[in-house]
């Protein structure tokens, strides 16, 4: 009997992480190094491949679902209802997380002297370089973004072209075409690429495992188990909530749907480059409509990041707690919007919230040296919040899909 492709890739999510145990016990012998060579060599090609078929999905999808969003006039609601959802569910999160730190207090009575030694490696960039940057990111040349794969760029871009495709009516009408077989085309490269993906997931967990030192989460050990359990709670309880209680799908089948997105979203850390699979198993497995699957997707992968947004608020108030310094609820506050621009504007790449983490700290003073202390333990913790990430844009697209619904009866 032929195995479906979900038990393929959940049999091979288990054996990357006995591989991955296997080489870190044999660590040194020439067998290990060979064989994480092999791991990192081919988790590396898988996630090229995904990388490969990114830039023309999100501009096709992008397009093509505001050609057809707009044809049925329905543009400007979906446009509120997603924004919409993606703040409320990123403020969830954050005020979540927050809520964790504040109980359990991470960072208290811990010794800096584990930030000697290393210093933080991203840019410090105060508030409003940071938005300046953003913005700035926004609007450049079409081709540049593409080459570069700059996804929120590809999609503003893409945004512009699909409302020109409706402006421009029957005109217009065989581009509007060519895009919409080129979009399918593209999906049926995903589902070749997607036969490679329980090698794939099985090399980068094999890959994770092996090389992550487990003996820094003893010493952060209050800091991680906040970190994860409000990131589980979130995924786990909060999301599947909002979910049943708009749509009346359960959480067992939407995570049966979901779960060649979800597994691929930790094995690679990268909402961006899971995007393929999240397309894929929103409109095939939880039969998301393909107009709005293909705008919230996209659109989520840059701009809806639970998880992110809930790791820099604890973060911030982990640092807070290391160097003795009481946060009063309007620096709180303070935290509280700056992550929540910090994660729209992390783009769908492992461990890139690292990068806006400075500018959170920055916002209320904290020291941004202290990122040093972070990045050891960020590649696990990273690939949990990812996989919020990407749940909370499936759960968002099958949201907003349903209130369309309820406002067109």
């Amino acid at each position: 009997m032929k195995l479906s492709l979900n038990t393929q890739i959940f049999i091979g999510a288990l054996l990357g992480v006995l591989a991955g145990w296997v080489i870190a016990a044999g660590k040194g012998s020439a067998a290990a190094e060979g064989g994480l060579y092999v791991a990192g060599l081919l988790g590396g090609l898988f996630v090229d491949l995904l990388k490969m078929v990114l830039v023309p999905l999100v501009f096709c999808a992008i397009t093509v679902g505001v050609a057809n969003l707009r044809a049925h006039r329905q543009m400007h609601r979906v446009w509120r209802l997603t924004l919409g959802f993606f703040v409320f569910s990123m403020a969830l999160a954050m005020l979540l997380g927050m809520g964790a730190a504040s109980l359990f207090e991470p960072g208290k009575g811990m010794s800096l002297d584990a930030l000697q030694g290393g210093t933080a490696s991203a840019s410090p960039l105060t508030l409003p370089q940071f938005v300046e940057k953003f913005l700035r990111g926004l609007f450049v040349n079409p081709f540049t973004a593409l080459a570069q794969g700059n996804v929120l760029a590809i999609v503003v871009f893409a945004l512009f072209v699909g409302i020109a495709l409706v402006a421009g009516g029957e005109r217009y009408r065989n581009i509007l075409q060519l895009l919409q077989e080129a979009l399918e085309l593209v999906l049926r490269i995903v589902g070749w690429v997607m036969r490679l993906a329980p090698l794939g997931i099985m090399a980068l967990l094999t890959q994770l495992v092996a090389t992550q030192d487990l003996t820094l989460f003893a010493s952060l050990g209050t800091f991680v188990g906040v970190v994860v359990g409000s990131t589980l709670l979130h995924g786990v309880v909060v999301l599947p909530l909002i979910l049943y209680l708009v749509t009346g799908m359960t959480p067992l089948r939407f995570w049966r749907g979901a779960r060649e997105a979800l597994l691929t979203a930790f094995a690679t850390s990268s909402s961006s480059a899971t995007l393929p699979v999240t397309v894929r198993c929103t409109e095939q497995h939880l039969h998301a409509r393909p107009e709005i699957a293909g705008f919230v997707l996209p659109l989520g992968a840059t701009l809806n990041m639970d998880g992110t947004a809930l790791y820099e608020a604890v973060a911030a108030l982990f640092v807070a707690n290391l160097v003795a310094l009481e946060l009063n609820l309007m620096q709180q506050g303070v935290v509280f919007a700056t992550a929540m621009l910090a994660a729209i504007g992390a783009p769908g790449i492992p461990s890139a919230g690292m990068v806006t983490l400075v500018m959170v700290l920055q916002s209320v003073g904290l020291p941004a040296e202290a990122i040093a202390l972070l990045l050891p333990i960020d590649r696990p913790l990273d690939a949990i919040r990812t996989v919020v990430n990407v749940e909370g844009d499936m759960v968002g697209s099958l949201v907003v899909q349903k209130w369309l619904a309820d406002k067109e009866e």
